[in-house]
């Protein structure tokens, strides 16, 4: 998901990191809010609160690192992400048990290989 609020010549200097720090110059085109500038974090700018912490697909997003974490998740409502931390053998096992238990798998890999 892309950032939406970035600092300001951040895209100019690549000294210059992207998290948002308040525009503060005299002459700051994006602390004037000008047209065509980058926007500025605002009070109701949030999401409905019954729409936080949901991916774009409409679940709720969970991390996994093994098949013993797939007990904990209900199919219905939420979604599940293998932590980047998990190895090939043991990731094509968690997406076989997700599969078979019709989670669904937000980073799937491997989706024809069979484990040992």
């Amino acid at each position: 998901m892309a950032k939406k609020f970035k600092r300001q010549n951040s895209q100019r200097y690549k000294k210059i990191k992207s998290t948002w720090r308040r525009p503060k110059g005299i002459q700051s085109k994006q602390r004037k809010e000008e047209k065509g500038k980058p926007a500025k974090p605002k009070v109701g700018r949030k999401q409905p609160e019954e729409q936080r912490g949901f991916h774009p697909s409409g679940y709720k997003e969970q991390l996994v690192h093994n098949t013993s974490d797939l007990a904990e998740i209900n199919e219905e409502n939420q979604a599940i992400r293998i932590a980047s931390k998990v190895g090939k053998r043991k990731r094509i096992k968690v997406e076989q048990k997700a599969r078979e238990k019709n989670i669904k798998i937000l980073n799937e890999k491997y989706r024809g290989e069979q484990s040992d």
